[in-house]
């Protein structure tokens, strides 16, 4: 990602800056530190717009990024990929042994953002996750996917984030219409030079993404919900009718001549299109998911040794489950199978069609409503856990996961959001429903995101995979522990299967990328070994082929803080206090594993005094 022409200008202009620091001798190392850090900030929010509206900071000084989209393009790419590498070597000549505790701990996690993004653009193809925006979470070989790209990404961004409250709202609304547009160009312009250089969709990728990409144009350019949420919004705000056909005119004029220029660069491809599910296939396809293994997890574990921690983690996840199954009645056959007829129980189904997509979301805010009431059990630092539950758009829930979530703005103006896909209702069950709530919502990822408001800004900014979704299982084990399942056996079994579903992530995500596994054989394992939805099960796999790496971070990032809470437990003996834990990890901010075990190190150093 980066911007568009007249964001270039003011992005290259900041790059001098940078680039230029001035005399700085006067000041304490902590405070050239924190200068450099701001410098880096502002480049990032300029390079990264959809970043600052999400945090909410696009306004007073920059209230121009609120106009402003990242440019997809190949130049736009390269710009930042040089970006990155300069503002690494200045990072690198900080003497972190001058600086104080705290302010080493914010170098010490910029510095290896940078690290990581720098080694990703040695790829000469895909994206690189640069910022924890609303999905640069992950890494990913394919400049478009089907879930991956512009057309996933742009519309519900502009829908959720973008809020619309006056005139100068909407009518930078419309100027981000015209920049999708150009983002859709841009990302075409890549996926034909990466075609080049042999990096080709999977074929049943392909296959998908066209579908969703056929399936969004199709649709009556006044039903779009990236005019219609604009036309709504702007009427509720009592503002000129204009709008609502203005985004139809841009929508007509720029942005369906732009999906039909993708589609057709991806239709050429589609005879090019192997059915090889794994980066293996790709150039220095090896390569690649080594450093991707490393982003996702923030550790140096190689594929070999990330499949059998997999192995030997379902192994010890299904012998609790396997008590449990047994205690309800369910005593024969395999973990797996056994929790598929769990599954197929209509006890635990919701019903079909809209009537079953109300009913999940009254159970997920009744969940809600009740582990907010436990929580202060559990910290002595609370947030507000602000959140809004939405269903991810009918347009893309195809290729999307059962579920994403994240926190709202950091000034508290806008909620955070708990995206649910209801594409049928039968991808959720009673006994499964409630884990996946406080993973996506509180006090998993919306939680745990509001304090990182408490950070300075680029810290906010900034994030690392194995941290946000270990922190996520992590509060799912926390729900355990304040008893939401002691009344519900069953509950509690979903809640395992959830763990025992990651640390299958380990195990499929390393056998189609370093293994050579095929899609079937990973759809299998899954359903064979977890008694997972095969409807799921097959959606899960496909974005492990388009996000390598992304699915091992969750149980790696998981199992590094139950090590850390171990250690700790011994080293505290009588004087360790959970809450008092659970802040340590949670208010030190979003960090790689690393650095983690680090900022638990000074959390035990202080409480023994």
């Amino acid at each position: 990602m980066s911007l568009n022409r007249r964001a270039i200008l003011q992005g290259g202009a900041a790059a001098l800056a940078l680039q230029a620091l001035p005399a700085q001798a006067a000041l304490s190392p902590d405070a050239r530190a924190d200068a450099l850090l701001q410098r880096i900030t502002e480049q990032l929010l300029a390079d990264y717009p959809e970043s600052a509206t999400g945090a909410g900071v696009d306004k007073d000084g920059r209230a121009r990024l609120r106009a402003l989209l990242s440019d997809r393009s190949p130049s736009g790419q390269h710009r930042i990929k040089n970006q990155v590498r300069s503002t690494l070597a200045q990072l690198r000549r900080i003497d972190t042994g001058a600086l104080s505790a705290e302010k080493r701990l914010d170098v010490d996690v910029v510095r290896t953002a940078f690290e990581l993004a720098s080694d990703g653009f040695d790829f000469p193809y895909g994206d690189v996750a640069v910022l924890d925006s609303n999905w640069s979470y992950r890494n990913t070989p394919y400049a478009v996917a089907q879930n991956v790209g512009a057309f996933v990404e742009i519309p519900s961004f502009l829908d959720s984030s973008h809020s619309i409250n006056a005139a100068a709202d909407a009518d930078a609304y419309l100027t981000r219409m015209s920049a999708y547009a150009r983002q859709l160009d841009g990302e075409t312009a890549r996926v034909r030079a990466d075609a080049g250089r042999g990096v080709v969709l999977p074929d049943f990728l392909l296959a998908k993404t066209l579908q969703q990409l056929r399936t969004s144009r199709a649709a009556p350019i006044e039903q779009w919900g990236i005019v219609t949420s604009l036309a709504t919004r702007a009427q509720r705000a009592n503002l000129d009718a204009r709008y609502a056909s203005d985004a139809a005119n841009i929508a007509r004029e720029r942005i369906a001549p732009a999906l039909d220029r993708q589609i057709a660069a991806l239709e050429a491809l589609q005879p090019r299109a192997g059915s090889n599910a794994g980066v293996w296939a790709l150039p220095r396809g090896e390569e690649y998911y080594s450093w991707a293994l490393r982003a996702g997890t923030t550790t140096t574990m190689t594929p070999d040794e990330v499949h059998q921690m997999g192995l030997d983690e379902l192994r010890a996840l299904h012998a609790r489950m396997d008590t449990i199954l047994r205690s309800i009645g369910y005593t024969q056959d395999s973990v797996g199978a056994r929790m598929t007829a769990l599954a197929d129980d209509p006890r635990y189904k919701f019903a079909d069609g809209d009537a079953g997509r109300a009913e999940i979301m009254a159970f997920i805010q009744e969940r809600i409503g009740d582990i907010r009431g436990r929580l202060p059990r559990a910290f002595n630092t609370l947030v507000r856990g602000y959140l809004e539950v939405v269903r991810i758009s009918p347009d893309v829930e195809d290729g999307a996961p059962g579920a994403y979530g994240g926190p709202g703005t950091i000034d508290g103006s806008e909620p955070g959001h708990f995206w649910i896909n209801l594409r049928t209702p039968d991808l959720h069950r009673k006994f499964d429903l409630a884990d996946l709530t406080y993973h996506e919502a509180i006090p998993g990822h919306v939680w745990q995101g509001e304090y990182t408001f408490r950070q300075p800004l680029i810290r906010s900014l900034l994030g690392f995979n194995a941290y946000s979704e270990g922190w996520a299982l992590y509060a799912q084990q926390i729900a355990d522990e304040l008893g939401v399942y002691d009344d519900f056996p069953a509950g509690r079994l979903g809640y395992l299967q959830s763990l025992a579903f990651r640390a299958c992530r380990l195990v499929v995500d390393t056998g189609l990328h370093a293994k050579r596994w095929t899609r079937a054989q990973g759809i299998d394992f899954f359903v064979r070994e977890n008694g997972s939805n095969p409807n799921e099960v097959q959606s899960e796999v496909e974005r492990y082929c388009s996000w390598p790496g992304q699915a091992c971070g969750y149980k790696v990032g998981h199992s590094t803080i139950n090590r850390l809470r171990e250690g700790a437990q011994t080293a505290l003996g009588p004087h360790y206090d959970f809450r008092a834990f659970n802040d340590a990890v949670v208010t030190g901010g979003n960090v790689p594993m690393t650095v983690l075990g680090r900022v638990i190190d000074a959390y035990v150093a202080g409480a023994r005094g």
